[in-house]
């Protein structure tokens, strides 16, 4: 029979901080909410990532709004991608509810109903304040390995930007990489060969494909000018919260290669210019991935290795990133390994596949004396979790299921109208939604082809007249043998022989 005082010394001491915590709610035993035994999770730690699994209806975006809630009170500015489109809600206070109410009254919190900071932003057809990057920015590197390109290929790419580097040639869009690459094998061939060595057609054709791929999700979109400065995530309104960044991503579920170019370039982007924090008492900036599994699909081996990476390094920088998925298991285990807080809702068996699933997801978390933690998964109730973190040591804390706090804002989203005020009150908007044209790689190519077929058409019609003129110049012998002196001289001989 479990020990109560055991299990609540335990817990109190397991979660226990120093510093500044979100209270995500209060743990369980068996089917009891323990009131007070909070669980809480240390601002200093949140850099090190996580995760927020569960079945669709468990409650995985109402803790990802707590989560966001919490760190926006706290001073930290957030990321969320609202794939689904139901995290506008936190602009406005929830109306509460006597359900609520009780929730609170059991986990030994007060209920406070109110609005949050947020902007919306959009790397697609939805309105809002739009997110760009150049061509430039991304770099040869990350391009081709977006691109999912051979090392052949990779090589001509990044010939193509050093060559739009030495000739101040800017990529802005893909427009200007594509003309970049059709000007290297037909118009610009001789000039590139001369300085860069010989480019392949069917190597630039490959490329190009491969492009008409990415433009096909909507890309172009995203490329161009004016670029989105990450800093602009970092804000905090005038009473000191965190602004809640808001990326509405509805129409991008079939555009799988788009989200994750974007999450790659926001990541390297990220990670490029914010300073090393070192041991920091509180993160810059926290990402949610919502439908985390779109980032990893159909991602190329490359690709997932870069964004390895970028994970083990950017909690360097302060940065926590939490995916949001169904199962853990849509998270790369070289990913989900370096996850130090994992939030798991209930998970359903409905299959043999679906059993031996929950089983892998429970090897996830740290064992405990008071759980099983297979069964406990299929268990859980609605706004109910499983929490495991990292204390302010980074030791892990112990095992919690977890009566979690309803949010503070509106659980369901806002109207056509109220998105449109919320728009329009942006204080960045009109700084990045303004359309800049400026002359790059496209325009200034197209003028040197210009210019060099009128040199051209100029030449050929230079070489006709001189042609013309030196056909119209008499050979001397000829001019000797038609000329009236030789002809009267020698019909003066005929005469004088016929004579």
């Amino acid at each position: 029979m479990p020990n109560n005082e055991e299990f609540i010394e335990l817990i109190n001491k397991g979660y226990s901080t120093k510093g500044d915590s979100i209270t995500l709610g209060a743990a369980m035993l068996g089917d009891e909410t323990i009131t007070n035994a909070f669980v809480k999770i240390p601002l200093k730690t949140i850099n090190r990532h996580g995760l927020i699994a569960g079945a669709t209806g468990t409650g995985k975006t109402k803790t990802l709004q707590v989560f966001a809630e919490n760190l926006s009170d706290n001073g930290v500015p957030v990321l969320l991608m609202d794939v689904k489109g139901d995290l506008s809600g936190l602009a406005k206070p929830s109306p509460g509810h006597k359900k609520i109410d009780e929730r609170h009254e059991k986990i030994g919190l007060p209920f406070t109903s109110k609005d949050f900071p947020v902007e919306i932003l959009t790397i697609s057809e939805q309105k809002g304040t739009r997110l760009r990057a150049t061509v430039s920015e991304f770099g040869p590197t990350l391009l081709s390995r977006i691109l999912d390109l051979t090392d052949t290929q990779s090589g001509i790419v990044a010939i193509l930007f050093q060559y739009c580097d030495d000739n101040k040639l800017p990529l802005l869009d893909l427009k200007d990489f594509k003309k970049v690459l059709q000007f290297s094998t037909q118009e610009g061939k001789k000039e590139l060969e001369k300085s860069y060595g010989r480019i392949s057609t069917v190597s630039t054709g490959s490329i190009l494909r491969k492009i008409v791929e990415l433009e096909q999700q909507g890309a172009e979109l995203f490329f161009g000018e004016r670029s989105f400065e990450v800093e602009d995530l970092t804000r905090v309104d005038d009473n000191g919260r965190g602004i809640i960044s808001i990326l509405r991503l509805t129409d991008i579920q079939g555009k799988p290669k788009l989200f994750s170019t974007f999450m790659l370039q926001l990541l390297a982007e990220i990670y490029s210019t914010f300073p090393e924090q070192g041991d920091s008492n509180r993160p810059e900036l926290v990402l949610f991935i919502d439908e985390a599994h779109l980032v990893f699909d159909n991602a190329s081996k490359t690709l997932l290795n870069q964004i390895e990476s970028i994970i083990k390094l950017i909690r360097s920088k302060g940065i926590g990133i939490y995916f949001v998925t169904q199962n853990p298991k849509d998270v790369p285990s070289d990913v989900l390994s370096q996850l130090g807080l994992k939030i798991q809702h209930a998970l359903r068996a409905f299959t043999a596949k679906d059993r031996k699933a929950i089983k892998l997801a429970a090897e996830n978390y740290p064992d405990s004396d008071y759980y099983e933690t297979s069964t406990v998964l299929t268990e859980l109730g609605i706004g109910e979790a499983l929490v495991s973190a990292l204390s302010e040591k980074g030791k892990p804390t112990p095992l919690a299921k977890t009566m979690l706090r309803a949010p503070m804002s509106r659980m369901d989203i806002l109207n056509e109208s109220e998105l449109k005020e919320l728009r329009n009150s942006s204080k960045i908007s009109a700084k990045y939604n303004e359309e800049i044209d400026s002359e790059s790689a496209y325009e200034i190519l197209n003028l040197k082809i210009k210019k060099a077929n009128k040199e051209q058409e100029k030449n050929k019609k230079q070489t006709y007249k001189k042609a013309s003129r030196k056909s119209t110049r008499m050979n001397p012998v000829v001019k000797m043998v038609t000329s009236a002196t030789f002809i009267r001289g020698v019909f003066g001989i005929l005469n004088k022989y016929m004579r």
